[in-house]
């Protein structure tokens, strides 16, 4: 399975992801019951049929979508769990009461400091950052 941060580095993929977000958030009441077929999602990115239901694949293996068939028709879902891990990675970045700031001392005096949060508007440009960073180190690595 790829690594969740692999996963999320893919802008498309947090297009997908953000789409899906908004259908789960509207919950099982909705009349579409939170899921989107991939006609609706083809339509909303702009992009080939073949081209999305291949990112849908790497998040379906990911954990992050589950996928209902109805005829000749898929209806995809968000499943947040794996994310969850990610954000308990980045909650001592972000601001807020569950944030604590992380704790490091410096290596010339020995004083405790704090580093500093992340404004609340740059969290998501952090989360991107992070991910399209961690990817491409990954990349560089494995082409050694």
């Amino acid at each position: 399975m790829a690594d969740i941060f692999d996963v999320v580095a893919d802008p498309t993929r947090r297009d997908l992801i953000a789409i899906l977000l908004e259908r789960y958030l509207e919950g099982a009441d909705a009349p579409h019951g939170g899921e989107s077929n991939v006609g609706s999602l083809v339509q909303q990115l702009g992009l080939s049929q073949p081209t999305v239901s291949k990112h849908l694949k790497v998040l379906r293996d990911a954990g992050l979508v589950t996928v209902r068939d109805q005829g000749q028709h898929r209806f995809y879902k968000l499943d947040p769990t794996p994310l969850e891990a990610v954000e308990d990675w980045l909650r001592p970045f972000l601001p807020g009461p569950a944030a604590d700031p992380i704790p490091t001392s410096t290596p010339a005096t020995g004083t405790v400091v704090h580093a500093p949060t992340v404004a609340p508007a740059a969290a998501h440009r952090l989360g991107a950052a992070l991910a399209t960073g961690m990817h491409g180190v990954r990349s560089a690595f494995s082409r050694r």
